[in-house]
């Protein structure tokens, strides 16, 4: 007992030990989906920074929404990468605590700006004359600062209370990541104040704004069939049906992490999931949002085209 209650200075990530051979399958498919993530976020912050055309609500958001999936996944990638070429997979106490509270951090602020996305467009669709006076920079400026504040208070208690309890036993967590529902399988204390948080946060943050989301886009469906061009609602479906894709494939990834029965056992499926919305989601989010987009076409050829004429 007092072996087991010892103070814990590092972790040991186990991630995909017991299957070496999906290991080197994962190592280049993760690292060309996290250069993709890098480069089209990237390319987004800087077109919507340099091209004045796209000072608009909608990029601004959109902004957020890159800069939100490359913390997201800097939080963990590059760690994953290296341990599935080492065997070492160690990760000390306060790593593992800063990178639990930055990834619960940006993944719920990625929650929030997904609804406020869609309530933005759906503004924008259903109400267009009035868009311009409804969302107003401030608001903008408020609604995506409160995501970004609120989301880190509420991982940073959540954090703190997870890691104060005593952890027990040999301290290897069955992930990749210091994920929190993983790191409290380890915990020998009281973990129901912890487990409450997260239900709390779970429901407040994963069915509340899907909602949101679904309603927005059933408002804006509405109001696309009654356009009178065939063609314009042919490429107003694309479009909703593309967002709605990537917007289920994350909450419904999600969902099935912190919604369902927790269990003691470890699951290949927990990480497959994880990799689906903390990898996959962020490199299609530009794809989908962005580079599909006309007018990020054009700003994209216009900021390439003064780079040459300055060269």
């Amino acid at each position: 007992e007092s072996v087991n209650r010892t103070v814990v200075s590092q972790f040991f990530l186990k991630g995909f030990s017991g299957y070496p051979v999906l290991e080197h399958l994962l190592f280049p498919l993760c690292l060309a989906m996290y250069l993709v993530t890098l480069l089209g976020n990237t390319a987004i912050v800087a077109v919507s920074i340099l091209d004045a055309r796209l000072y608009t609500p909608m990029y601004f958001f959109l902004g957020n929404l890159s800069i939100l999936d490359i913390c997201y996944t800097s939080t963990f990638v590059p760690l994953m990468l290296v341990h599935l070429l080492s065997s070492q997979k160690t990760i000390s106490f306060i790593g593992c605590a800063i990178q639990m509270c930055l990834s619960l951090s940006t993944g719920s602020t990625e929650c929030l700006l997904l609804a406020i996305m869609a309530y933005d467009r759906c503004l924008a669709i259903c109400r267009p004359l009035r868009y311009p006076v409804l969302m107003s920079p401030r608001l903008c400026l408020l609604l995506a600062g409160a995501a970004w504040v609120l989301c880190l208070l509420k991982s940073v208690t959540e954090t703190v209370i997870a890691m104060r309890l005593p952890f027990c036993g040999h301290h290897m967590v069955s992930h990749f990541t210091c994920e929190i529902l993983a790191v409290l399988k380890l915990a020998c204390g009281d973990t129901s104040v912890s487990e409450a948080f997260l239900l709390v946060g779970a429901i407040l943050l994963l069915p509340v704004p899907l909602t949101f989301i679904c309603l927005s886009y059933m408002l804006i469906l509405s109001t696309i069939l009654r356009v009178p061009s065939a063609a314009g609602r042919r490429k107003a479906f694309s479009t909703c049906s593309a967002h709605l894709a990537v917007v289920l494939l994350f909450y419904g990834t999600v969902i099935f992490m912190y919604m369902k029965p927790k269990s003691k056992e470890a699951r290949i499926s927990d990480e497959v999931f994880t990799v689906l919305y903390a990898v996959v989601t962020p490199m299609l989010n530009p794809v989908i949002y962005s580079l599909r987009n006309k007018e990020v076409k054009e700003a994209v050829r216009t900021v390439w085209g003064r780079r040459k004429a300055c060269r």
